[in-house]
């Protein structure tokens, strides 16, 4: 047997193999590009809002507290009533300060009946001093009577408005219009002057305040906004503001933004903000907890960019899949503001006639071609939702 002259065969049959394969591996199609859905941004009328949590404030306290110290004789209001400014609510027992007023009434006419007599004793002497029957000081000291006699009734008076004005501390009145707490004292209690404990506390709740903490950083942008002509204003300047309560209902009333404080607080990089919210109803009480939206104007072109079509990297920037002209991809981060319906509102990054992309965003990666179509359902949603914010 002569087994070498078969062994250049066997290795030409297994090159014409390998060669084979290779052929067909470089004859393997290419994949055709990804179809994906997307969303081509235009610009429209986005009414601009924040919303922040707050809490209800009082718009007017008065505490309630004695003038002058006795008995209460009476409490003349029912306890959790509506009352009006100067209503009186107590009656401290009257009797040692009419007889002061009395005993001041005393002076004061024992003091006029003076002035009666020196005024006359001086009309005298002028007339004696004229025909030099008296001396000048006999005259000069009827004319400092009489002056003294007008100054005790000065001071007379004075102590009959002072007299006046304890007694009438006797009655306790209500400083303003409100709803009234519960007593604190009950009738036959000793009440002193100028004391630190409330007797009752009036409050005012119609309208109420809200106030809410606003990031600095949204303040300087929507300045910022205003300035650039993004924001339109109300017409009449005013920032309206609505409510939502802790139950999670939307208050029926619309109050309007009254002050924003000019300091920012440091240990939270916030600047308090107060609202107007008129309150007929008594429905909001003052600490309660609620959600204010402060409708800052509108953005004539607003761009609303679907919520699924956004993402974020590492850092927690959002991002979104951009379908240049050529349908190929690139991954963008962009700046998103409030949220409107199911999308965001982008406030840099994109501009308008731009495509992102939708649907399909798992399949791409960034300079990878694509078969772009219109993704009728989210540009359908994000119309609605642009409308139902523009209402």
């Amino acid at each position: 047997m002569h087994p070498l002259p078969f062994r250049p065969v066997l290795l030409s049959a297994v090159a014409l193999l390998a060669l084979s394969g290779c052929n067909r591996k470089a004859a393997t199609p290419a994949m055709p590009p990804q179809q994906v859905g997307v969303i081509t941004l235009h610009a429209q009328s986005v009414n601009v809002h924040t919303i922040l949590p707050g809490r209800t404030d009082a718009y007017e306290i008065a505490q309630v507290r004695p003038q002058v110290t006795g008995v209460i004789q009476k409490r003349l209001f029912t306890e959790g009533a509506d009352v009006q400014a100067g209503q009186q609510l107590y009656q401290i027992d009257p009797s040692r300060y009419q007889a002061a007023y009395d005993t001041a009434r005393g002076q004061l006419a024992q003091a006029e009946a003076g002035e009666v007599t020196a005024r006359a004793k001086l009309q005298r002497y002028k007339s004696l001093l004229q025909a030099h029957a008296i001396s000048h000081q006999d005259y000069d000291d009827a004319l400092a009577a009489e002056k003294e006699a007008q100054g005790q009734i000065l001071t007379a008076k004075g102590q009959v408005e002072n007299a006046q004005v304890d007694l009438g501390y006797t009655r306790m009145n209500s400083p303003i219009t409100g709803r009234i707490s519960r007593s604190i004292i009950t009738v036959g209690a000793l009440v002193t002057a100028n004391q630190t404990d409330n007797t009752a506390v009036v409050t005012r709740l119609d309208p109420i305040y809200v106030d809410v903490n606003l990031p600095a950083i949204t303040l300087l942008r929507l300045k910022r906004e205003m300035a650039e002509g993004r924001i339109t204003r109300q017409a009449n300047g005013e920032v309206p503001v609505t409510l939502t309560l802790e139950d999670g209902t939307t208050y029926e009333h619309t109050g309007r933004m009254a002050l924003s404080e000019v300091n920012v607080d440091t240990s939270t990089a916030s600047v308090v903000v107060r609202a107007l919210m008129p309150n007929p109803d008594k429905l909001l009480l003052p600490g309660m907890y609620v959600h204010a939206q402060l409708d800052e104007g509108a953005d004539p072109n607003g761009l609303l960019v679907p919520q699924q079509a956004v993402s974020r990297n590492t850092h927690g920037d959002p991002q979104v899949w951009v379908v240049k002209a050529d349908d190929t991809v690139e991954l963008r981060q962009i700046q998103i503001g409030q949220a409107v319906g199911t999308d965001w509102l982008a406030t840099g990054g994109l501009k308008a006639g731009e495509r992102i992309v939708t649907v399909g965003l798992q399949k791409i990666k960034p300079g990878a071609k694509v078969k772009p179509t219109e993704d009728a359902a989210a540009q359908a949603a994000s119309d609605a939702s642009s409308q139902n914010k523009g209402q």
